[in-house]
């Protein structure tokens, strides 16, 4: 396992766990709550449809990979943000014509750990199960909030198999 104060966003994928010092970031988000995870996907496609409007509109620009913030362990539903990392912090909440409201929000400063999934997104909770032991075995505990950086845009066209998502959580 190495340890770096790399930034987040690497050309390779993080092959094995990695703990680094991030910086906070700004964020535009869609929030969640106790939204049910059967229907994560029409959160997904309903946030990036009002999100690049809205950015354009205020002239920001996103800085890297969309992502999917959790604020409690997920069950049957979910508390979560869904946005992007952007060069500037929104002013304030902006609603959108879809009805949802886009908010500024934050990706915490601290102690991280961090690695790479790489395949399709039905395997993340095996990847999630692997990532939190190996940060456990290696001293650290994970705290909330934790994220993913969905580092390969998906579409219908991608293979599922080169699919890249980087797992993120808080240490102590």
């Amino acid at each position: 396992m190495t340890d770096t104060s790399t930034p987040y966003f690497l050309a390779d994928p993080y092959t094995e766990v990695t703990f680094l010092e991030a910086p906070e970031a700004p964020t535009v988000v869609s929030v969640f709550a106790d939204f049910p995870m059967a229907d994560m996907a029409s959160a997904f496609d309903s946030t990036f449809s009002a999100l690049f409007p809205v950015l354009s509109a205020h002239g920001v620009q996103p800085v890297g990979p969309a992502f999917s913030l959790q604020t409690r362990m997920p069950s049957e539903t979910v508390d979560m943000e869904i946005g992007f990392p952007v060069d500037l912090a929104l002013a304030e909440a902006v609603p959108t014509e879809a009805g949802l409201t886009l908010q500024p929000s934050r990706l915490p400063a601290g102690r991280v750990a961090i690695v790479s999934h790489l395949g399709s997104y039905d395997g993340l909770g095996a990847a999630w199960g692997a990532f939190m032991q190996a940060v456990a075995e290696a001293g650290h505990e994970p705290v909330l909030p934790f994220w993913e950086f969905y580092v390969t845009e998906p579409s219908p066209e991608a293979d599922p198999a080169s699919m890249r998502t980087d797992l993120v959580t808080l240490i102590n």
